[in-house]
């Protein structure tokens, strides 16, 4: 199967960036894992907070439709009991399969005055296709009592939207996360001039894909070495 990370650019214009990003869906391949960065249909909007989560709920339905052959993965802002998420969304066989909100808000962009923390209960392995899927989204990725939560998956998903100062902290954390998990991970950050890019497909050796000039990173993976690097390097993980 393939793994596939989108590295875009999010302008202010909502709906020219979900055209874009349902352009570049389309042209990736069936049997794919699908994974957009952060909140890349509208960014850290927080003066149009409302309208983003009005905005989000066309982008849902647009998005179910696409994914027929591919599963696909975003995190948007919505609002619940007039409270405002940042919300994971993974949609498969056109059906959404999985939601979970970010629980650790990043102090330094300000989250915290805008956005409330999901429930630490909804970071968890799910099943898609038959493989173990698990998501840490953005700044999750530094905690390591999260780590615990996701060990175990197959696949680890991180969408993120990560600073350009931080971006070696960006790729060697993720990195870390396949080699300590023993697991394929999908980092998929955003291509905006303050950001770190880095977007990788990593495999569960620490082999890495990423190329900061492309907006699809594409991998075609060997499950099997999930089960070889877990065999060989044995610290208690399932095979």
């Amino acid at each position: 199967m393939n793994l596939i990370a989108l590295q875009v650019k999010t302008s202010p214009d909502f709906f020219a960036n979900l055209e874009h990003i349902k352009k570049l869906i389309l042209e990736c391949p069936e049997d794919s894992i699908i994974l957009a960065p952060e909140i890349a249909l509208s960014g850290f909007c927080y003066d149009r907070m409302e309208e983003a989560s009005e905005f989000s709920t066309f982008a849902i339905k647009q998005l179910q439709k696409l994914a027929i052959n591919k599963t696909i993965a975003l995190t948007l802002i919505t609002k619940q009991d007039d409270k405002f998420f940042n919300t994971l969304y993974i949609f498969d066989k056109q059906k959404i399969l999985h939601t979970q909100s970010k629980i650790k808000l990043f102090p330094l962009g300000n989250e915290l005055d805008h956005f409330d923390a999901g429930c630490e209960e909804d970071i968890k392995i799910i099943e898609i296709n038959g493989l173990k899927v698990a998501t840490l989204i953005c700044f999750e990725l530094r905690f390591p009592e999260l780590w615990q939560k996701v060990a175990g998956a197959d696949i680890i998903l991180n969408p993120a939207m990560w600073g350009l100062k931080r971006k070696d902290h960006y790729e060697t954390i993720s990195k870390s996360l396949a080699l300590v998990n023993q697991c394929f991970v999908i980092a998929a950050n955003s291509a905006d001039l303050n950001m770190a890019k880095g977007s990788a497909i990593i495999s569960p050796f620490g082999n890495v894909i990423k190329d900061d000039e492309e907006e699809i990173l594409i991998e075609k993976i060997d499950l099997e070495e999930i089960s070889k690097v877990r065999k060989y390097i044995n610290i208690g993980l399932k095979i």
